[in-house]
C-alpha cells in the first residue's frame, strides 16, 4: 500500500508544479530588471528584487481604478445573480408546479450555450437602450445565471421538505423561508458559486472589450492591456507586476474560502 500512496503523492506534486510554475514565473519576472528578463540563460529568481516594477505598475496606468472597477462589477453581478438564482432554485427544488421538469431541462440546456453565442444580440440590445460604455453594460448580461440556479437547486433538493413545512406552520412566508432558512443552510453552495462567479468575471476580457471603450471603466484584465507599447512591445516587468496585483486578490480569496468551496461543490452533487 505504501508504493501506490507514494506514487499518488508524486503525481500530485508533479501536477501542482505544472499548475504553479506559470504563477511562479510571473512573480519572478515582476521583480526582474529588463536586462535580466531578456537573457539567453534561464534564471528562476532575480539577482535583486526590483520593486520599481510595482511602482511603475501603479503609476503608469490607473491600476487602482481598474481594480475598483473589477470589484464593483463582480460584486454587482454576484448580488443580482443571488437575488435571481436562489428563489428560482428553491422553487425548482421544493415546490411542485406544472412544467417544473421542463424548466429544469431548459436550465440544463442553458449550461451548454457559450456566452459568446449571445454576445452580439446582447450588444445590440444594450446599444438600443443606450447602455453601452456603462457599468450596466458590464453587469446586466450576467444577472441571471443558469449555473447558479442549477447549483442552488442541487443544494436545496437535499434539504428535508418537513423543515420548510414546519416553517409554513409557524407562519413564515415563502420569501422568508427562502432567505431566512434555505439560503443560510446553503451557504457552502453560495460560497462555491461566489468563487466561480467572481473569478470568471474578474478575469473576463472578452465582454469588457466589446461593451466599453472608456479607460475609466476598464476592468483589471483590460487595464493590463494599457501596458502595451506599439514601438517596444510589452514592458514585461511592470506588466507582470500588474498581473500579480490583479491575480493576488483571487488567490487570497480562494485560500480563505476553500473549505466552504469544497463543501459546496460536494453538496451540489448529492442529488440530481
Amino acid at each position: 500500500m505504501r508504493a501506490p500512496r507514494l506514487l499518488s503523492f508524486a503525481l500530485l506534486l508533479i501536477g501542482a508544479a505544472v499548475v504553479l510554475l506559470p504563477f511562479y514565473w510571473m512573480v519572478s519576472l515582476s521583480f526582474k530588471a529588463p536586462d535580466e528578463i531578456f537573457t539567453p540563460t534561464l534564471d528562476l529568481w532575480p539577482n535583486a528584487l526590483r520593486w520599481q516594477n510595482y511602482a511603475a505598475a501603479l503609476s503608469r496606468t490607473n491600476l487602482l481604478l481598474y481594480l475598483w472597477n473589477g470589484t464593483v462589477v463582480c460584486a454587482g453581478i454576484l448580488v443580482f445573480q443571488l437575488l435571481f438564482a436562489v428563489p428560482c432554485a428553491y422553487a425548482l427544488a421544493q415546490r411542485r408546479f406544472r412544467g417544473r421538469t421542463l424548466v429544469f431541462g431548459l436550465i440544463l440546456a442553458g449550461l451548454l450555450v457559450p456566452f459568446h453565442v449571445t454576445a452580439i444580440p446582447l450588444f445590440l440590445g444594450l446599444a438600443r437602450f443606450g447602455l453601452i460604455d456603462t457599468y450596466a453594460a458590464l453587469i446586466v448580461p450576467f444577472i441571471a445565471s443558469v449555473f447558479g440556479m442549477f447549483l442552488f437547486r442541487q443544494a436545496f433538493a437535499v434539504m428535508p421538505a418537513a423543515l420548510f413545512d414546519a416553517a409554513r406552520v409557524d407562519g413564515l412566508s415563502e420569501f422568508q423561508i427562502v432567505w431566512r432558512i434555505a439560503f443560510p443552510l446553503a451557504l457552502p453552495a453560495a460560497t462555491a458559486f461566489g468563487i466561480f462567479s467572481v473569478v470568471a468575471h474578474w478575469n473576463d476580457l472578452f465582454w469588457p472589450l466589446i461593451a466599453t471603450t472608456s479607460p475609466d471603466l476598464a476592468t483589471p484584465p483590460r487595464g493590463i492591456l494599457y501596458f502595451r507599447d506599439r514601438e517596444s512591445g510589452d514592458d514585461v516587468g511592470p506588466l507582470m507586476a500588474a498581473a500579480v496585483l490583479v491575480v493576488a486578490p483571487m488567490v487570497v480569496g480562494f485560500l480563505m474560502a476553500q473549505r466552504a468551496f469544497i463543501r459546496g461543490i460536494a453538496a451540489g452533487g448529492l442529488k440530481g
